[in-house]
């Protein structure tokens, strides 16, 4: 077969994100449709229908440089919804939280957003927790005029898992048949707290982990997804002989940590979360639920290369494999050799990480500890020893410098979220640094995690853990900033 040029081959493919085959738009006035609907997928054979985001070529959206984020979201479902921009900094009542400021969208209703993107690797999710165990997730790329310019590939990989049961089945197991705490679809309400637990009064240090389990997993998904397929039937992404690929790696699971394994290609981590961090040379990294990386391959002649996701802490894995045109192509067994590795409780790479744009320097104006507890008997998280609903909201004004450290007093890591802000990881177990700039930070078992940032508009803003059955037993708080 014979090979086109890599600028041709750039060219030819308009820098598609191939992974997801997502629409872009020439036209920055005009606003693009997104749809909340059902769809059926095939998985290992079995049909299954889930929920999903559909633009005018497929699942997700995808900008182009200088382009304002113009939506008009339908809800083609038969429940009301409401979608999240995650990590992204709309105006406070487009941010997608249902009653926090604007209801939910009924059936058949549309809503038009619009306002000025952040460039860079994120996606959109419904902020209903069983929806988006419901797979109501996708892609929302933001490309930059550097991704324009660049000689590279762009491939997209959305990591999901899934179940055939639904998601109120799945949370009556996992909650033994309590059955899973808060009506979390009216999150702006004060819902009914049920029977909370006050864990703020807990004391432990790190030598008192020694010997104890720590809960990597508290459920076996049917499937592990890249691109809404297994490794049964992975998406092939063609790639051409020597190229460069840029790989947007989103991990929209609902509850599963993934390392991304990069087998014989060498990475570099260039971006977490859409913010550009000094790049990081490796072949596995760790992702955790919300959060995203960018990754740089090169790739030497033809091939073919499986990038797979690793479960945390097991053998299940899932991925897509890059291929030039007429490579063979191995079967990739879903299943793993050994265990993989749990995230260690000193985050290594998270402290390796360093952005190139940090923070000015300003001494923090107020400073906040946040407690995140709870335990798997019952299945019940809490922040403050509080659930949503009874919680206390953490305070600050706008433009103030703010300092939260997370303190995870339970044997569960905990990925969290705030909504509307761009923070900066500054501390870990104590050792303080200038590391990465995000939006989803993961807190590891008994570890502490310090984030500065500066507070924005004056509004009600979200901070929650990123484990669903976790939002779903009414482990979030709001981060409430006046004038």
């Amino acid at each position: 077969m014979k090979l086109i040029s890599r600028r041709s081959f750039l060219a030819a493919g308009a820098a598609t994100l191939s992974a997801a085959a997502l629409p872009r738009f020439a036209n920055a006035q005009s606003a693009m449709a997104l749809s909340a609907a059902t769809r059926v997928l095939d998985v290992d054979g079995r049909a299954a229908t889930v929920f999903g985001l559909e633009g005018s070529s497929g699942q997700g959206l995808v900008l182009d440089p200088g382009q304002r984020f113009r939506v008009d979201l339908a809800n083609r479902l038969d429940v009301p919804t409401l979608i999240h921009w995650h990590g992204q900094i709309p105006p406070n009542e487009q941010d997608g939280v249902p009653d926090v400021p604007r209801p939910m969208l009924q059936p058949g209703e549309t809503r038009s957003y619009d306002y000025e993107p952040l460039p860079g690797t994120y996606w959109m999710h419904a902020h209903i927790p069983l929806q988006e165990m419901n797979l109501l997730a996708a892609a929302l790329i933001v490309r930059s005029a550097e991704d324009v310019k660049a000689d590279r590939q762009e491939v997209v990989m959305f990591l999901h898992d899934f179940s055939f049961k639904t998601p109120e089945e799945v949370m009556q197991e996992i909650t033994g048949g309590h059955g899973g705490g808060h009506d979390m679809s009216a999150m702006g309400g004060q819902s009914d707290p049920g029977a909370s637990m006050d864990h703020s009064g807990m004391k432990m240090d790190m030598s008192s982990m020694q010997g104890m389990a720590v809960d990597l997993n508290d459920y076996d998904w049917d499937a592990y997804l890249t691109n809404d397929r297994t490794l049964s039937d992975p998406q092939i992404v063609r790639v051409e002989k020597g190229g460069r690929i840029k790989l947007r790696v989103i991990n929209g699971a609902s509850a599963t940590v993934f390392w991304i394994d990069t087998g014989e290609l060498s990475a570099r981590l260039v971006a977490v979360d859409g913010h550009a961090v000094q790049p990081l040379e490796g072949k596995r990294f760790g992702v955790a639920m919300g959060q995203r990386l960018d990754l740089e391959l090169e790739l030497a002649g033809d091939g073919a290369w499986p990038v797979l996701a690793l479960r945390e802490g097991a053998k299940e894995r899932t991925g897509l494999i890059l291929a030039t045109p007429g490579a063979t192509i191995q079967k990739v067994p879903a299943l793993g050799d050994a265990d993989t590795p749990a995230f260690d409780i000193e985050l290594s790479q998270e402290q390796r990480l360093r952005a190139t744009d940090n923070l000015p320097p300003r001494a923090a104006q107020r400073t906040q500890m946040v407690m995140l507890g709870g335990s798997m008997q019952p299945y019940l998280w809490t922040i403050d020893g509080k659930v949503w609903g009874e919680h206390k909201p953490i305070v600050a004004t706008t433009g103030e410098r703010v300092e939260i450290m997370f303190h995870n007093m339970s044997m569960m890591g905990h990925p969290m979220h705030l909504h509307g802000h761009v923070f900066q990881v500054v501390e870990i177990n104590g050792k303080r640094f200038e590391g990465a700039r995000r939006d989803t930070v993961y807190v590891p078992p008994m570890g502490m995690v310090t984030v500065a940032l500066d507070a924005g508009e004056a509004a009600r803003w979200m901070l929650h853990c990123h484990h669903m059955p976790h939002l779903q037993t009414g482990m979030m708080t709001e981060f409430s900033v006046s004038a």
